[in-house]
């Protein structure tokens, strides 16, 4: 408990405590003055002597009160506080939709363990490093869907980007879709600056049901002044990709396949960028510009607060000296 008290204090007046220096020299001066104030006789035996009280005991108990009481003064002077420091951070954010593909491709282990856990890994890095952002999350394979609206409560999006896994959604690749769907969640928002970060390691495979194609979500990006900076993640070749099926799971080689042109045109004619992934750190790197080209407006306001602790030993101090004078002048009054 004393531990934890004295953790948490801090000494306005730290140099105060050079004046401990003197308690030795006090106790110097106390030993010479009571050896030089005891009378001296000499005697054939010593016997009658041998007798003791509990004044006796208590000889010195009036000096050791005075050097508390002084050590407790001390201690007032050196002004101990308890010290409250406070954070408040304020800022004008980006409204930030991070648009990721969960599609059965994703499970490939070109990036181990695959690559959409190494996506949810480093975008999860990416949220933690915008404190004052609004950040949204939509995934799309063969359909798109909001998994997280655009929010400031960064536990309940990291959650979400923890729970993500290939199957949620019927399989396929619909970038089109994945890109429509982010530019109609930061359309709801307020912010001036809206960013959209789209990722996937495919092409577009459109369905006969397809509702929008990737030129069309291009358009409505560009009317909502939304930037779209695009991540191709894969590398060249084939991949070992693990798929699962009602039988269980079945390991297959499948040819990589990237639309790079398509990624490209959208980044580019939105004033994003595109980038190409080819490993787990390439990816983080890929983050770390998004990072500094899309800066936020943030204000840390440092506030500290002191808790006055030093009564305690003002109080201490005067009760030690109110009984040394009390003990001086009763119990152990010397008369003349």
């Amino acid at each position: 408990m004393l531990y934890n008290w004295i953790k948490n204090i801090d000494f306005a007046y730290p140099q105060v405590f050079f004046l401990f220096a003197l308690l030795p020299i006090l106790m110097w001066w106390y030993s010479g003055k009571y050896q030089a104030s005891q009378g001296s006789i000499k005697v054939s035996a010593i016997e009658a002597f041998n007798t003791s009280s509990w004044k006796n005991l208590f000889l010195h108990i009036l000096f050791i009160l005075r050097i508390l009481a002084i050590s407790c003064l001390i201690l007032a002077l050196a002004r101990p506080q308890k010290r409250n420091d406070e954070e408040l951070t304020r800022g004008q954010g980006i409204d930030i939709v991070l648009s990721m593909d969960v599609s059965g491709s994703m499970l490939s282990k070109d990036f181990l363990p695959n690559r959409l856990e190494v996506a949810k890994e480093v975008a999860a890095e990416f949220v933690r490093s915008r404190p004052v952002d609004r950040i949204g999350l939509v995934i799309f394979s063969g359909e798109s869907f909001t998994q997280c609206p655009i929010t400031t409560d960064r536990n309940a999006l990291l959650s979400q980007i923890g729970a993500l896994r290939s199957g949620l959604l019927q399989d396929g690749t619909l970038i089109g879709e994945g890109l429509a769907t982010a530019v109609d969640r930061l359309s709801k928002g307020s912010s001036k600056s809206k960013v959209i970060i789209l990722l996937t390691d495919g092409k577009e495979e459109p369905p006969e049901d397809r509702l929008i194609d990737p030129l069309t979500a291009l358009e409505i990006a560009k009317a909502q002044q939304v930037k779209v900076y695009t991540i191709g993640m894969a590398l060249e070749g084939y991949t070992p990709v693990e798929e699962k099926t009602k039988k269980g799971a079945i390991k297959k080689t499948m040819k990589i396949f990237l639309d790079e042109d398509l990624l490209k045109r959208i980044s580019d004619e939105t004033g994003g960028r595109y980038f190409r992934a080819r490993d787990k750190e390439g990816l983080k790197e890929i983050y770390n510009q998004i990072d500094k080209l899309e800066k936020s407006k943030i204000e840390i306001s440092s506030l500290k607060r002191f808790q006055e602790k030093f009564f305690p030993f003002v109080i201490a101090a005067l009760g030690l000296l109110f009984i040394e004078i009390l003990l001086r002048f009763t119990i152990f009054r010397k008369f003349p």
